[in-house]
């Protein structure tokens, strides 16, 4: 079956819906939102827990209510949902696109559209990804799948959990799994600082008991059908674990929360450029790949912290689609943004001269007394110092005006 669209947007998570809200005030009439799951709202349905929407609805929301928020927003500007279908393909040529479906009720579809929109959000790094040694038994899960399992539908993955990674979702889980009644028995990170938000270390492990073990891995995995136990060492150089000083956990389950990676596997397809840190692609300032017509926003371009800046991301690349679609974006001169000492990316990776800006960036590590600075070839842009900043929070720096005269921007810590 052929269909036609003015933009295709492939996501049906926060990206996806604000995007196509911020389409539909734009102008724009035939969108056409697509999503795998039965239902749209992504990663949100399971997310349970409160303290969404505090920055873009000013009131504390859990995740269903975050995403129900915007599926009115969108039920409200009639936008059409194509849910329990996958893209496969995506055909770009020219400025002519087309996006091939595998739907489970309607077949093999191609979409003919003018642009499409990247809003497929991250996935999370498995046992493969970080090669742990020893058996493989049952009882190995990412934590997001286990809180699917839990939230969604109802099924407990064990009794005994250990946690490898602090990232955000582990650290939730560990509460999630204690409120459960399930013993949670350490939370072990390999680096020298926690990968998860403060105050998800206060309220998830502190309160409830949990130990945190820092510079340390799992260096096995043992068990026959079922995992029965690990062995945990402490880690020299960040690197090597020193099994000399090893001690062992029993457990029935392990949680892997070791890091998310944008789900690109389509952009790779597609021919898209990405960025070796992030995984994402790469952007110009209009949140546009390096395949014309092809926008990309939330988590499949770079890994948020909070939804919040997800939604007013997608809000502001839904303009800038439509602007294209119509032909209305100016051909300004476009300005490098240079990422420089300590810090691992900065986002985009070109502004426009003489318009506002909001850039983007995390550090490599975790630093104290330092000024965070945007710098031109003449004069800073912006300068403040921080007397913690951790890799963990991502920063967002607004700039108010780019020099037009300017050559490149370059962001970097100093002492």
């Amino acid at each position: 079956m052929n269909l036609k669209y003015d933009i295709v947007i492939i996501g049906a998570g926060p990206a996806g819906l604000a995007a196509a809200v911020s389409l539909k005030r734009s102008g724009i009439e035939k969108i056409l939102v697509i999503d795998r799951e039965s239902f749209a709202g992504g990663i949100l349905n399971q997310c349970i827990h409160n303290g969404f929407g505090i920055h873009k609805f000013k009131e504390e929301l859990t995740g269903p209510e975050y995403a129900e928020r915007y599926l009115d927003l969108s039920n409200q500007a009639d936008v059409e949902l194509l849910l329990s279908a996958c893209v496969i393909d995506i055909i770009s040529s020219g400025k002519e696109k087309e996006v091939i479906v595998l739907s489970e009720e309607q077949g093999l579809l191609r979409i003919s559209c003018k642009a499409v929109v990247l809003a497929m959000g991250c996935r999370e790094k498995n046992r493969g990804n970080i090669a742990i040694p020893g058996s493989r038994p049952a009882g190995i899960l990412t934590a997001g799948f286990a809180q699917k399992m839990v939230n969604l539908h109802g099924y407990m993955p064990g009794r005994e959990i250990v946690i490898l990674g602090s990232g955000d979702i582990g650290l939730i889980m560990a509460r999630r799994m204690s409120l459960e009644g399930a013993k949670v028995k350490a939370v072990i990170e390999i680096q020298t600082h926690p990968g998860g938000l403060n105050r998800n270390i206060v309220q998830c492990l502190q309160d409830f008991d949990i130990p945190l073990y820092l510079s340390h891995t799992i260096s096995e995995i043992k068990g026959g059908r079922r995992i029965s136990s690990v062995e945990v060492s402490p880690v020299v150089d960040r690197s090597f674990p020193d099994r000399n000083r090893s001690f062992h956990l029993d457990c029935d389950t392990l949680l892997l929360s070791v890091g998310l990676i944008p789900e690109n596997e389509l952009s790779i397809k597609a021919g898209i450029v990405l960025d070796n840190v992030t995984r994402g692609p790469v952007v110009d300032a209009n949140l546009m790949t390096s395949v014309e017509g092809v926008f990309a926003c939330g988590n499949v371009l770079h890994v948020h912290d909070i939804v919040d800046w997800v939604s007013e991301e997608a809000e502001f690349c839904g303009y800038r689609v439509a602007r294209y679609i119509k032909g209305d974006i100016q051909k300004l001169r476009e300005i490098p943004v240079r990422t420089g000492k300590m810090l691992s990316y900065t986002l985009p990776s070109k502004v426009e001269a003489g318009k506002p800006a909001t850039l983007s960036l995390r550090t490599i590590a975790p630093l104290e007394n330092v000024f965070l600075c945007v710098y031109t070839e003449k004069h800073f842009l912006y300068k403040k110092k921080f007397r913690k900043i951790f890799p963990s929070i991502m920063q967002r720096i607004p700039i108010k005006e780019v020099p037009a005269d300017a050559q490149y921007l370059e962001t970097f810590i100093e002492s």
